[in-house]
């Protein structure tokens, strides 16, 4: 049985090289099992694609890809699964956090008949800004993408090949993979896996990355279009219940003042209400644009290990 590995690289020249020696030689213990690396370089400036362009003359079995630029994750992901073979495609990180001895914990458990397995972390050992970043993803992502309420989700996941060609046909420039993954099935497994410490360096995510990220789930839901307008109904009737208590008042206090203050905060309340809804309107309509003019969701640079044919 041939076992996809796919890895985003992102300035990990110092790690990768032991990620794909640990890999190999699980599935070296390992009988009836043989492996194969799709290796994305996410526009580092390193010699992280030099690095994988060594891994494929000592492994044969690696292929890499280099993107012209830092696209993100799950376009790095997306890249990966269009030049996989294997019955399974397995996606880990590139710094050992997803540790390379947790590997048959997910592949055994999809073997029971699953077409998606999540490891989950019993313990993380993350910051607790990450931690936090990943409790609210959680939620969120419960509401915009539909996930089941029972299944946990996280960087660390096996997909059948089925699965995986209906995954790569969707070409969005800005894709996030998990929401991808539950419009194709919802016949979900997990499995409890070992969290790992970072050996080197830190999350390429900065707060900037987190929240585009976050964005991508705006591409699967139209909740937040739901939720302006909620908020434009309750504002309308808010709004409504303030003017008859002013004409109640008014009629039974006739010389009360009008107050400017309490006239400005209504108005400035309803104008926020509306720059709000309009943003996020805006927000959907860029992303229409972005789509029409063929945004591309990765370009490829160079290839290593991978047939002209293919590309």
């Amino acid at each position: 049985m041939l076992i996809s590995i796919i890895i985003p690289c992102y300035y990990s020249e110092k790690t990768i090289g032991k990620v794909v020696d640990m890999v190999t030689e699980e599935f070296n213990n390992n009988e009836g099992y043989e492996c194969e690396f799709v290796l994305v370089n996410d526009g580092s400036t390193d010699g992280t694609f030099n690095e994988i362009v060594a891994l494929n003359r000592k492994y044969p079995n690696v292929r890499g890809v280099n993107l012209m630029r830092n696209f993100g994750q799950h376009n790095a992901i997306m890249a990966a699964l269009n030049y996989t073979k294997g019955d399974y495609i397995l996606g880990m990180d590139d710094d050992m956090q997803t540790h390379p001895s947790q590997i048959f914990k997910l592949i055994h458990k999809i073997e029971e008949g699953y077409d998606l397995v999540y490891g989950i972390y019993p313990e993380v050992k993350n910051g607790p800004i990450k931690n936090l970043t990943s409790i609210i993803n959680r939620k969120t992502s419960r509401v915009m993408l539909s996930r089941p309420k029972e299944i946990e989700s996280s960087n660390f996941w096996i997909i059948t090949k089925s699965v995986r060609d209906e995954v790569i046909k969707f070409d969005t420039f800005n894709p996030y993979v998990d929401a991808v993954f539950y419009r194709v099935t919802n016949n979900i497994g997990m499995v409890p896996v070992e969290h790992f410490k970072r050996e080197y360096g830190h999350s390429g995510y900065t707060f900037k990355k987190l929240l585009k990220l976050w964005m991508a789930y705006w591409n699967f839901s139209v909740i937040p279009l739901r939720i302006s307008f909620f908020v434009g109904i309750f504002s309308f009737i808010a709004g409504l219940v303030f003017t008859i208590l002013i004409i109640i008042n008014k009629i039974i206090y006739p010389n009360l003042p009008v107050g400017w203050s309490s006239t400005m905060c209504v108005i400035t309340l309803l104008f926020g209400v509306v720059l709000m809804v309009l943003g996020i309107v805006g927000e959907y309509l860029g992303k229409i644009i972005l789509i029409l003019n063929k945004t591309p969701q990765y370009v490829i640079r160079d290839t290593v290990g991978i047939n002209e044919s293919e590309r």
